[in-house]
């Protein structure tokens, strides 16, 4: 069977950890890489032994021989990947954040649909096995009809010493980890029809937010809290783990620190460990988020050879971008904001 073939643009940071999850798919090889870096297109390519490297996207595309792109780029660039690779029919995954403004994700999403490619975004954070876990654990029923939950990630980890762009942004936390929380509480409660936020710079040597406080109002009825803060001093660091507090009509569940799940129903309190696994090329404390790469990454391949849609289509990922919006208008005008209005 012969295998698909993909490439690479942006041979970043983050990059370097879906080279691996692509490396690991038996079916999958990637056949071209692309930077404007030629050391970082240099080390990638030596690393991994892809011997095509373009330093433009358009060179890369005009040679072609690959059946999708990974487009693993700051957001600025996304929108003019998304539609080269859109003009040339082929289909794109794209890093997240999906674009700069909400406007440009629609135009996104426009030209895939309009070439007939598929579109997903590299919403990873769902695919984390703790959170698989605790969707399991919803989905079976054992504390009834959830009313209330929150999503919380609260750490002081130094995130800018690998990307120190994150330092810079007029936007930072909101828009690079409340995307992943915001996107959690969509999977486990549903759609969101309002948003209150709240955002507070505490380290000075940054440009945008570093703690933001949110409020979502779910169609479902649920009420959660996002919250969300690179600022927080804690006697055990516990990036990058996400923590989970659900009450449900029968029980509560609970995801805390070391990946403890504590689910406490009328049945009892159980409690299990739903800890990553630490693939061979994965180093902790990031194997959590990379073992979740190499998951929604084989989602892909599997959603290309059914037809399907993936679960973090651009289409669905424009619902999590406008919770993003929405939280930065509200915390701008210290209002709530109906969420249905950015997406009309």
């Amino acid at each position: 069977m012969a295998k698909i073939k993909g490439a690479l643009i942006g041979c970043g940071f983050f990059a370097v950890n879906q080279m691996h999850g692509w490396q690991d798919l038996a079916d999958v090889e990637i056949v071209a890489i692309c930077d404007r870096d030629p050391e970082r297109l240099t080390i990638v390519g030596d690393q991994f032994a892809v011997t095509r490297r373009y330093a433009s996207a358009e060179a890369m595309f005009a040679d072609g021989g690959f059946d999708f792109v990974d487009i693993a780029t700051t957001v600025g660039s996304h929108r003019s990947l998304v539609e080269l690779a859109a003009s040339h029919k082929i289909p794109a995954i794209c890093q997240k954040p999906f674009a700069p403004t909400l406007e440009d994700a629609k135009a996104m999403v426009g030209a895939a649909e309009e070439a007939g490619i598929p579109l997903m975004i590299h919403e990873n954070f769902r695919w984390q096995t703790p959170i698989l876990a605790v969707k399991a654990a919803l989905e079976s029923g054992a504390i009834g009809v959830p009313f209330w939950g929150r999503i919380s990630f609260r750490s002081g980890f130094d995130v800018f010493s690998g990307q120190p762009y994150l330092a810079k942004g007029k936007r930072f936390i909101i828009e690079d980890l409340g995307i992943h929380s915001l996107d959690i509480a969509r999977f486990l409660f549903g759609d969101v029809s309002r948003m209150t936020a709240r955002t507070a710079r505490i380290n000075p040597a940054l440009v945008g937010e570093d703690v933001a406080t949110m409020l979502l109002d779910h169609d479902s009825g649920i009420t959660s809290i996002v919250d969300v803060s690179y600022a927080t001093k804690l006697p055990e660091e516990p990036f990058p783990e996400t923590f989970v507090e659900i009450d449900g009509s029968k029980g509560t569940l609970r995801l805390g620190k070391d990946y403890r799940l504590t689910v406490h129903s009328e049945e009892g309190t159980k409690e299990s460990v739903v800890a990553p696994n630490l693939l061979p090329w994965a180093s902790r404390p990031w194997h959590n988020i990379q073992e979740s790469v190499a998951l929604i990454q084989q989602h892909w391949i599997e959603r290309m050879a059914s037809g399907k849609e993936p679960d973090t289509s651009g289409r669905d990922n424009l619902k999590t971008f406008a919770l993003v919006e929405a939280a930065y208008l509200s915390a701008e005008r210290g209002e709530t904001v109906a969420v249905g209005e950015l997406l009309a």
